[in-house]
């Protein structure tokens, strides 16, 4: 993983990604510090919110399009008020949410299950004019070995399962450094 961040850097971007979801609910601009040196990196993220341990959001970005910081503060944004799975979050949420960050590290492409290492690789795929994501704690989660784990790929970009063998299928892995708020 080259993304490297310090854990004043990791509690930076988790309280970021809390005054922008906070701001968002308070009708108000966000009050977010400047960021420290390894939140201007450009980098893609993913942020994932839970509440009492459910799935309340997750929205990212593959790859950066400016500083990490600004990346992180639009998808906790975007997780609390555009996920289509869920209804936007409400003010009396907030205390109940727990956020976590992805950031993701550079594509590779893989031809298989043999080259994923499970707890540290997500994976991407891209067919027949479909692509979706799974994050590298989405397989720890569900206790899923690489196979399985590329099934599930397919089923979220909305393919056939062993889409992922298909001749035209393009097939990446990524690492992925993940923490929360109480991890950081």
């Amino acid at each position: 993983m080259e993304t490297k961040l310090t854990s004043a850097e990791k509690r930076a971007l988790c309280a970021a990604a809390r005054e922008s979801i906070a701001a968002s609910l308070g009708g108000r601009a966000a009050d977010i510090p400047e960021a420290p040196p390894g939140c201007r990196q450009v980098a893609g993220a993913f942020v994932t919110l839970r509440a009492r341990g459910a799935l309340r959001g997750c929205i990212g970005r593959l790859r950066g399009a400016g500083p990490l910081m600004d990346t992180v503060t639009e998808m906790a944004r975007a997780a609390a008020f555009e996920d289509p799975r869920f209804d936007p979050v409400q003010g009396g949420e907030l205390g109940d949410i727990d956020i976590e960050i992805t950031i993701l590290g550079p594509f590779r492409k893989i031809d298989g299950a043999g080259e994923i290492l499970i707890g540290r690789d997500g994976v991407y795929i891209a067919a027949a004019g479909r692509s979706g994501i799974l994050l590298p704690q989405v397989a720890t989660e569900y206790g899923w070995d690489a196979p399985t784990f590329l099934e599930h790929v397919c089923l979220k970009a909305g393919l056939p399962p062993g889409s992922w063998k298909a001749p035209g299928a393009q097939l990446y892995a990524f690492e992925g450094l993940v923490f929360g708020e109480k991890e950081a």
